[in-house]
């Protein structure tokens, strides 16, 4: 019997970086490779193992800057000439097959068209995260050519839809039922999944806050779809993904994520990380309106009775508003020292902040903690002070508009995103600065 020759596989060739080109984008490239050939270095490169790497292009397929390429090795390189010159019929083609798997979900993915903001609101009144929302949408709805469009949900909130229009919505989806008065998990919720099972979007928005964190986690589990919490930044690639930039690690590296096999993709924005977008009212827009079929039966919850806590304390302060902020750090030494930092507030009509390091110390509240654990500020000024710069501190404060940094340490990184930087003792320059300006209130009241 004559032995069959053993058919020669065309080779596939070999992933390698491109020097130069990798963003560090946060190891996409490792986390599709199947048969784990791809570790990341320090600098948050790939490296890449040649004996494993089998050649499938996956890594190729999802790196965001183009970074990586296919090569033969020189093995390889002599079996592409043999089968050139001999011109094997049975090599197999250089051509991917398409999984039928993939086929399917690209398909069921272009159903989904839209970027979708819900508008948080308690007793009518909106969260201004929702209009934040809505600036930051209007750019990626721009970038897909689609309709940027909000939801409104709750009781008698009709009202909310012209401001919907006047922060560039250009539709609402309103569900206005004396069901959604208060808010409850499992009914809105169960809203926003009808909602976005009927009308498919691509791209659902919403705030960071405590209402929104716990609606957020309840509307991606029953969707089954990804969700990336505390977003600093939305951009969309050129496959119409949406790129969620977040801090990882404690806030040592910012991490980009995408969501690629679901949708809706959605995301959740602490309050005041992205620009309040300017308000028209002379916009206009569709309304359309919706009805769920759900009753307080179906709702274990009960709201009994509600208090405002906002109110129960004079000491409770929000610094997230606040145009001025003077903050401490670490290198305030005591709760007591603080004083010098409310005298230099007092003056400037600002409030007074301050670092994880001094919270955990004792020194303020966590109501006045500014940072990734704490709150998000955009303050027109604001004035570090003994603060370090650590990355946590760093993502809730550096989108201010004017940072002053005050630090005895000349190699702080705080300095690396402030305005103006005074190197000196803090103890001697806030009081300094203090006393000037009321000499300058003193001399405009003469």
């Amino acid at each position: 019997m004559e032995q069959k020759k053993k058919k020669v596989k065309k080779p596939l060739g070999i992933a390698r970086l491109i020097p130069g080109k990798c963003i560090a984008c946060g190891a996409r490239c490792e986390s599709t490779c199947k048969v784990e050939a791809i570790v990341m270095n320090d600098a948050g490169e790939p490296v890449f193992d040649i004996e494993k790497c089998t050649g499938c292009r996956r890594c190729v397929r999802i790196c965001p800057s183009d970074a990586i390429e296919i090569y033969f090795t020189p093995e390889q390189q002599k079996i592409l000439d043999e089968l050139a010159k001999k011109e094997i019929a049975e090599a197999e083609p250089e051509v991917e097959e398409v999984d039928e798997e993939e086929a399917q979900i690209k398909a069921r993915l272009k159903e989904y068209h839209g970027v979708w903001v819900f508008v948080e609101q308690i007793d009518s009144e909106a969260a201004d995260v929702s209009w934040e929302l809505l600036g930051v949408g209007a750019n990626l709805a721009k970038t897909l050519d689609v309709e940027l469009c909000t939801m409104v949900i709750g009781d008698k909130v009709e009202e909310l839809c012209g401001e919907s229009f006047a922060y560039g919505a250009s539709k609402v989806y309103l569900m206005d039922d004396p069901v959604f008065h208060h808010y409850r998990t499992i009914a809105y919720s169960r809203a926003i999944c009808y909602l976005v099972g009927k009308y498919k979007p691509e791209i659902v928005l919403i705030g960071a806050t405590g209402l929104g964190r716990d609606l957020a986690g309840a509307v991606a589990t029953e969707l089954r779809t990804g969700l990336t919490a505390d977003c600093t930044g939305l951009t969309i690639d050129e496959n119409r993904f949406l790129l969620q930039t977040r801090p990882a690690f404690g806030g040592n590296i910012m991490a980009t994520i995408m969501t690629e096999r679901t949708r809706p993709q959605m995301a959740s924005v602490r309050p005041h990380v992205m620009p309040m977008p300017d308000k028209d009212p002379s916009r206009k827009g569709e309304i359309v309106r919706e009805s769920l079929a759900i009753s307080e039966e179906d709702i274990r919850v009960k709201v009994l009775e509600v208090h405002d806590l906002r109110s129960d304390a004079a000491e409770d302060i929000d610094i997230a508003a606040a145009d001025i902020i003077i903050a401490g750090g670490r290198g305030m030494k005591s709760k007591e020292n603080f004083q010098v930092l409310q005298e230099l507030a007092d003056e400037l009509g600002g409030v007074v902040a301050a670092s994880r390091s001094a919270v955990e110390a004792g020194w303020l509240p966590p109501e006045r903690q500014v940072g990734q654990t704490g709150k998000t500020v955009r303050p027109k000024i604001y004035i570090a002070c003994g603060i370090s710069g650590a990355i946590q501190h760093l993502v809730g404060m550096q989108d201010s508009d004017v940072i002053i940094a005050i630090n005895r340490d000349r190699q702080a990184p705080i300095f690396e995103v402030a305005t103006y930087g005074i190197e000196g003792d803090l103890f001697e320059v806030v009081p300094a600065i203090t006393s000037h300006i009321r000499e300058l209130h003193a001399q405009k009241k003469a």
